[in-house]
């Protein structure tokens, strides 16, 4: 076999990317597969941008995909992680109510818990919420114990890693951009900046800019990709002894993202955020960062204009919060009233890739669409990350049935209006 062929090409090493390349050689340990990455090293972007929780799946609609493929995901995760000695804890985290206006939304929070079978949830009162993280004010929270925290980009590439150790003939092939595929009779023929390349099966995991590559394909859309930054701070170390583990506020149901919150990492710094505001670059991941393509994709497409109408003064305050401090720290302070400002440094910011409908709805769902031997993951919002392996196990599915019986399907499953984190 050429080393330009290739029985399946799978482009986009970020965990999704990487977790389907994975589970396709477990399913076929004897075909060839491609996992083609446009950056010099995995992980750069959502994948290694993220905040490194391992989800309960608390929050999701009670039955949905989405609920589902969090449960089942999450254990695969876990043991994949202690099979290959990757770092990870299950920390645990606590939904503070800090009034009582709160309560309703937490006891809502806590019944979709049950019914979402998440494992050991219990109330916590005031004294109990202390016992746990002192440093917190609340009147009632929810302990949510199978939550944790992961070093996603040591899983990113042991995933990666994993496919030459079963199959020689598979490789990550790094910088190496996407530009189209062109299908010649049952064969795709892959165009990239390292010249040609040619498959049986054409998978693109490429988050950010999914949409784009689907629109190459000819792919029917009822969607676009618009990025959101979300921006961190961490404590300085000498303070961050402040948070054990990971503490959430009640989010607000009108607004479809968790609010700010303290995230205990895997190396044992603590990170706070993040906000969600709208980004000018899909990978721009400064404040100031613009790109014309992405802005005028986005401000001319009447879905963006609509998703801003419902929020627009939540979207204003999310803005000032990004360009002062002292409005990110005072959002923490409801949950900690004792933090200080010169407790936190600036950190790392990321992007995730929002896809909304024309209606100006968030699409929550995840949506895997195959056209013609080419499948394209559209949409994968959090967990995605926690969920990549389960995630990947649809992907394969489509796959396969994509090669037995050479139709085209979709895979996307209505998940309601579930909230969710960056």
């Amino acid at each position: 076999m050429s080393n330009k062929h290739f029985d399946f090409i799978v482009v986009g090493a970020g965990i999704v990317g990487a977790a389907t390349a994975y589970k396709l050689q477990i399913k076929y340990p004897k075909k060839a597969i491609a996992l083609l990455e446009k950056e010099s090293e995995i992980g750069k972007h959502q994948t290694g941008r993220n905040s490194g929780v391992i989800h309960s799946g608390i929050y999701y609609t009670p039955g949905s995909y989405k609920a589902e493929n969090c449960r089942t995901g999450r254990e695969q995760l876990i043991a994949f992680a202690e099979k290959y000695h990757i770092p990870y804890e299950a920390c645990g985290k606590i939904i503070v109510a800090t009034n009582e206006s709160e309560l309703e939304a937490l006891e809502a929070i806590y019944e979709r818990g049950i019914e979402n079978n998440t494992p050991g949830i219990s109330y916590l009162n005031a004294e109990e919420i202390k016992q746990k993280e002192a440093f917190i004010e609340g009147i009632k929270a929810i302990h949510v114990p199978s939550a944790g925290i992961i070093d996603y980009v040591a899983t990113n590439k042991k995933l990666a890693g994993l496919l030459h150790t079963i199959n020689p003939k598979s490789k990550l092939i790094i910088s190496c951009s996407y530009q189209k595929t062109i299908r010649d009779g049952f064969k795709k023929i892959v165009h990239t900046s390292q010249g040609n390349f040619i498959a049986d099966q054409v998978i693109l995991c490429t988050g950010l800019q999914s949409d784009r590559n689907a629109k190459k394909d000819h792919t029917h859309l009822d969607l676009k990709i618009v990025g959101f930054r979300g921006d961190y701070y961490e404590f300085i170390p000498e303070k961050k002894h402040k948070i054990n583990n990971l503490v959430y506020p009640v989010p607000d149901p009108r607004f479809p993202f968790l609010g700010v919150h303290f995230t205990k990492m895997i190396d044992g710094s603590v990170e706070c955020g993040p906000n969600a505001v709208f980004s000018f670059a899909r990978e721009g991941y400064n404040k100031t960062s613009f790109s014309f393509k992405d802005t005028w994709e986005a401000l001319t497409y009447k879905g963006t204009w609509k998703l801003f109408s419902k929020f627009w003064r939540k979207g204003i305050d999310e803005y000032k919060r990004a360009f002062s401090k002292r409005l990110f720290v005072k959002a923490l302070q409801k949950m900690m009233p004792k933090l200080e400002s010169n407790d936190l440094i600036p950190s790392k910011s990321g992007i995730r890739a929002q896809a909304i409908d024309p209606t100006g709805a968030m699409v929550d769902d995840f949506k895997i669409v195959e056209n013609s031997g080419i499948i394209h993951v559209l949409n994968a919002p959090s967990p995605a990350a926690t969920a990549c392996l389960s995630i990947a196990d649809e992907i394969v599915a489509v796959t396969s049935n994509s090669m037995n019986k050479g139709i085209t399907m979709v895979r996307n499953t209505d998940c309601g209006s579930d909230l969710d984190s960056c």
